[in-house]
């Protein structure tokens, strides 16, 4: 399995073409190989976006393909752990974020994202990135 952030979602999702060509290949490999995993807070972004009530639809009924990966109490627990870790380093981020960090460590799964704060994150968080 590979966490795939909302970053990667809306890139592939684009109507224009996108700048990361690349990237939109890496993501049809891993959903081809059933590879791709998302959790509620990324799908949650990636509907929050549509303000149209179809293209809404089809979002969710396409996003309806990949299950949630459960969230457990202990990911909220090691999120807030990874927050406060980075920021006594001076690094921020999102609650999403550190969450995704948190979900990837407890299953040792990589992420795959554009966002550089996560290579940031992989500075002090024991989590893998992937790059397309």
């Amino acid at each position: 399995m590979i966490l795939v952030d909302t970053c990667i979602w809306s890139e592939a999702l684009r109507k224009n073409k996108t700048k990361y060509p690349g990237v939109v290949d890496t993501l049809a490999r891993i959903v081809t190989e059933n590879q791709a995993a998302i959790i509620g807070p990324i799908r949650q972004e990636l509907l929050s976006g549509v303000k149209e009530r179809n293209m809404f639809t089809q979002l969710r009924e396409k996003l309806s393909y990949f299950p949630d990966v459960v969230l457990c109490e202990r990911d909220y627990e090691q999120a807030a752990e990874y927050f406060n870790s980075c920021q006594k380093k001076g690094i921020q981020g999102s609650n999403t974020d550190f969450l995704i960090c948190s979900v990837s460590n407890r299953l040792e799964i990589p992420i795959f994202t554009l966002d550089k704060d996560f290579d940031k994150f992989k500075k002090i968080l024991k989590i893998k990135l992937l790059k397309s």
